[in-house]
């Protein structure tokens, strides 16, 4: 029996991203169990990319290789946003890859049209997503009905969604792996502190994040500055392991605050020589004093972050670790930071609902609502006096109970975390799906590009319409896209240019899909009669009007023949209703080789007869027909 088959639909798993490491866990603990033949669709990346060839299972890059697609969803803002995770080729991997189980771990959004696609639940599905914030995605509740698998990364989405009626959602947390974090003994953190010019009795509180604005620098900031006011004498450092080169100005922030700048530490990396030291902030591109390279040390960032080996070494420099955020779908360097065995202060909001209790090993931090603007989602701001009450409930605990308590967050981390518990967890619904045997087609719907909308005086229905009947999406009212071109047209853009690049990618999504392979012929043939006739003539409309004029006489020649006409698309209205045309069909350039449409060799063509009366007898052989001609061209006439 072959193995079964798994296309698992995410972050590329090199990514220094949370989706991007719980990627390489799952994959690689699914890898080793030897039963799965595994195909990864990595966002991030592009298909065909030198990345896609360093790992023993196969790597599909979500990004487009061939520069027509990628220009074609490019243009449309909801559209591009889809192609960079992986919604430009999803259906063609689907189609060649022909999965048994198809895992989407991904933000929610980019799976917002896959139910309603043709392969949707025939293997078997599951989306595995971050929801972080009340009220809950429409997205993430319209699709909820249709995803039959539906896993969330914290029991806070998992119990409103519940609420709201839907009790098949189950949290299956984000993974771990817990072999690269772990507590060093005393001597090895007193060695890292010292190599670091940190003396040992400095209290060094520390945040790891993606400089963002979801986590909450400010507030992070002013409730340090109140308890560094107030124990000046444990010399408190904050260290903020992230980007300086991107969202909040930290340097900026420090000095509105009045922070002496030498007690915030971050860390530096050489991309160069891989490196690392924590110190002070003093710019980026700094000379790197071990392997003397100019101007090469920088702030940790997404493409240029520490090793896992490294980033522990981090963590135990630390004496506490407090993430203050706005919402979040797990935050795994909180448990990351517990799995080192250190206290971690977290929001008590969103997933922190999980991170902050005594079972945990966390303690909570107070907050204040606010709304989001556009999207109106609740969003906690941190109360600084909360962060600086908690770390004076810190530094009250005595070394046992804060040893303790450590022990405890590590233990409660491993437990719903680890790699290998959520990958046992996987592997369990993996072989608990049938294998699918994939006798169905993936039907190209084709778009319609001569599609006119009525007149509709409010923008978000006109483009509601365009979008549904022109390039056949289906789209809401919140999404990106649309809300993209609302903003255009309020700038001044026309609705005929909105319209004409609709209609443009609608032609070429229907080329691009007819050029490849039979180009859609096979799914376009629908008559049961044995035998097909096709007349190709693809311009002007004077040309095709005047060729209608010989259908009389084709069908008299050919009675048995389902007589098919191939055109631009703006010409199917010359022949809507012709009795003599069984149906009309979008022309391709590849028409043009007779060759093609009628067989020859081993190619066994798909019409008996093909007419090409728009291309001369001196271009190719286009009276031949394999002996099948009924038709006599008098060239004296």
């Amino acid at each position: 029996m072959r193995k079964k088959k798994l296309l698992f639909h995410s972050n590329f798993h090199n990514a220094f991203t949370g989706f991007g490491k719980n990627c390489k866990n799952v994959l690689s603990y699914l890898f080793k169990t030897g039963k799965y033949d595994i195909v990864e669709l990595a966002t991030g990346i592009k298909e065909g990319g030198e990345e896609s060839l360093t790992t023993p299972w196969k790597v599909i890059g979500g990004v487009p290789a061939d520069p027509e697609i990628f220009q074609q969803w490019n243009g449309d803002p909801k559209r591009q946003r889809a192609m960079g995770y992986g919604g430009a080729i999803i259906d063609k991997v689907m189609e060649e890859e022909k999965p048994d189980v198809y895992i989407g771990a991904e933000d929610i959004w980019a799976f917002s049209d896959y139910a309603s696609k043709p392969w949707w639940n025939k293997p078997t599905c599951a989306i595995w997503t971050t929801l972080d914030s009340l009220p809950i995605l429409p997205d993430a509740i319209n699709n909820a009905p249709k995803i039959k698998n539906y896993f969330v990364w914290a029991s806070f989405a998992e119990k409103e969604l519940h609420r709201l009626g839907f009790n098949h959602v189950k949290t299956l947390r984000g993974s771990i792996d817990t072999k690269d974090f772990f507590p060093l003994n005393a001597t090895n953190k007193k060695n890292l502190r010292a190599r670091f010019s940190i003396l040992e009795n400095d209290l060094v509180i520390g945040f790891v994040f993606r400089n963002q604005l979801r986590k909450s620098v400010p507030n992070l900031l002013d409730g340090f500055k109140l308890f560094l006011d107030s124990n000046p004498s444990k010399n408190p450092k904050l260290l903020l392991h992230t980007n300086w080169s991107e969202g909040w100005n930290i340097p900026s922030l420090i000095k509105e605050k009045g922070i002496d700048p030498s007690s915030i530490l971050t860390t530096y990396i050489c991309p160069k020589c891989g490196e690392y030291e924590i110190k002070s902030f003093s710019g980026q591109n700094l000379d790197c004093k071990f392997c003397n390279s100019k101007k090469s040390q920088i702030t940790t960032n997404v493409k240029n972050g520490i090793s896992e080996k490294q980033l522990n070494e981090v963590y135990n420099v630390m004496d506490v670790y407090c993430h203050p955020f706005t919402s979040g779908g797990q935050e795994i360097p909180v448990q990351e930071a517990k799995l080192t065995e250190l206290i971690t202060l977290v929001t008590n909001y969103s997933c922190g609902e999980d991170l902050c209790t005594p079972e945990s090993g966390g303690l909570p931090l107070e907050w204040s609502e606010y709304r989001e603007p556009g999207t109106q989602f609740i969003k906690a701001t941190t109360h600084p006096e909360s962060i600086f009450s908690q770390l004076k409930n810190f530094c009250q605990l005595t070394p046992e109970m804060i040893k303790e308590m450590g022990r405890t967050a590590r233990a409660w981390t491993i437990q719903n975390f680890s790699k290998e518990k959520v990958g046992s967890e996987l592997e369990f619904f993996i072989d608990s799906s049938p294998f699918c045997e994939f006798d169905f087609e993936i039907k190209f719907e084709p778009r319609d590009p001569n599609y006119n909308p009525p007149e509709i005086a409010n923008d978000t229905e006109w483009l509601l319409d365009i979008y549904n009947n022109i390039l056949k999406m289906s789209v809401t009212p919140e999404d990106s896209g649309l809300k993209g071109w609302i903003k255009s047209l309020e700038s001044g853009m026309d609705r005929d240019q909105v319209l004409s690049f609709f209609k443009e990618t609608a032609r070429k999504e229907n080329q691009s899909y007819y050029k490849k392979g039979d180009l859609g012929l096979s799914k376009l043939i629908d008559d049961e009669r044995a035998k097909r006739l096709v007349i190709v003539m693809p311009k002007s409309i004077g040309d095709v009007y005047l060729t209608t004029s010989l259908l009389p006489s084709i069908s008299k020649n050919y009675p048995e023949y389902a007589i098919y006409f191939a055109t631009k698309p703006e010409n199917f209205p010359i022949l809507d209703g012709n009795p003599y045309v069984h149906k009309c069909i979008e022309y391709s350039p590849r028409f043009d080789d007779l060759l093609f449409l009628e067989g020859s060799g081993d190619n066994p063509g798909f019409f008996d007869i093909a007419f090409l009366p728009h291309i001369g007898t001196q271009k190719i052989f286009n009276y031949q027909h394999n002996g099948q001609d009924r038709i006599e061209f008098d060239l004296c006439t």
